[in-house]
């Protein structure tokens, strides 16, 4: 999972896989040509991967150990976050061991011989769907919600569906003998979604690096406020905060938060000391390296030549082992 440069991270995909791996392969949710299989192969390289029907599939094989690692969409830069995400890190026990970042080009691909006036409806991933949104409105284009983009792509060739299309990437495409009716359909030109790698095991530090947790907070007034005041008072920059219902109670909330730092460092470990006293409920989801940011993005012609600015565990904490 070292840095990869844009032809290196472009062989990873095309090599034929080994024979034989003493690794256990890495889990993601979706099908073969799903965007989650390419940031597994830029995060990972040639590896054995293990497709999930669902995020909660992909957890629990990192869980059983059937797989060493998943790699899961936590949110887009255009639809925002994947929440589903978020409660499974609270409930798995398992920790973010790396982020990846990656820009999206969405498709719109139907069977071979269909032109856009055949189409009335477009099968794809609900988020995929709400990244295309204004494209789906202006073409008065009918959404249908499916389990993810490729499958969306192999649905429609399985069952000879005309008059429907898929939202998926061009790779899908190609992988099930389509035909591409439009590209780059997502609303916007810099269409982003980052991953997480999801491991047993913390990750070595990175030369940046990001904490995300999780916190309850009492309910009282200025709770939130106090509990955000011990990261602000000590200059340690928030860049995420994403409230989600506890499911212990109605109309209690549980808070995700992000920010710059290991929690090994002084001033973190401190400021985690003080949010143990003010919030009902602290937990760190792991400490992990900060992905770069992504430049020039919308004026790359081609997404997957530009699919490489990421930040993973070293590989030397990715062979298989046995827990």
């Amino acid at each position: 999972m070292a840095g990869a440069s844009p032809k290196q991270a472009k062989a990873s995909r095309t090599k034929a896989p080994r024979a034989t791996s003493p690794r256990k392969p890495v889990a993601y949710q979706g099908e073969p040509g799903a965007n989650s299989e390419d940031a597994v192969a830029i995060c990972f390289g040639e590896t054995a991967m293990l497709p999930c029907r669902t995020l909660a599939d992909a957890f629990a094989a990192v869980q059983s150990g059937r797989a060493r690692a998943a790699v899961v969409p936590v949110e887009n830069s255009t639809a925002g976050s994947i929440v589903e995400t978020y409660d499974l890190l609270r409930s798995s026990g398992l920790v973010v061991a790396g982020e990846v970042l990656w820009p999206v080009d969405h498709c719109l691909v139907a069977l071979p011989g269909q032109t856009l006036k055949d189409i009335t409806q477009v099968y794809s991933h609900p988020q995929a769907l709400a990244q295309c949104d204004t494209f789906l409105r202006e073409h008065r284009l009918e959404p249908v919600a499916a389990a993810d983009t490729a499958g969306s792509a192999r649905l429609l060739k399985e069952r000879g569906l005309r008059g429907a299309a898929a939202i998926s990437s061009r790779r899908a495409a190609v992988l099930y003998g389509l035909d591409v009716l439009a590209e780059k359909i997502q609303a916007t030109r810099n269409n982003i979604t980052r991953f997480f790698v999801i491991a047993r095991k913390p990750a070595p530090r990175g030369p940046r690096n990001k904490t995300a947790i999780v916190i309850a907070t009492p309910n009282r007034p200025g709770a939130l406020y106090w509990c955000l005041g011990a990261l602000a008072c000590r200059s340690i920059n928030l860049t995420k905060l994403e409230a989600r219902p506890s499911r212990e109670h109605p109309w209690e909330y549980v808070f995700y938060a992000e920010f710059e730092g290991h929690a090994d460092d002084p001033e973190v470990d401190s400021a985690l000391r003080d949010l143990a006293t003010k919030a009902s409920e602290v937990r760190v989801l792991g400490s992990f390296p900060a992905a770069a940011e992504i430049s020039g993005a919308a004026e790359s012609s081609d997404a997957e030549s530009r699919l490489t600015k990421k930040s993973c565990p070293p590989k030397r904490n990715t062979r298989s082992r046995r827990e």
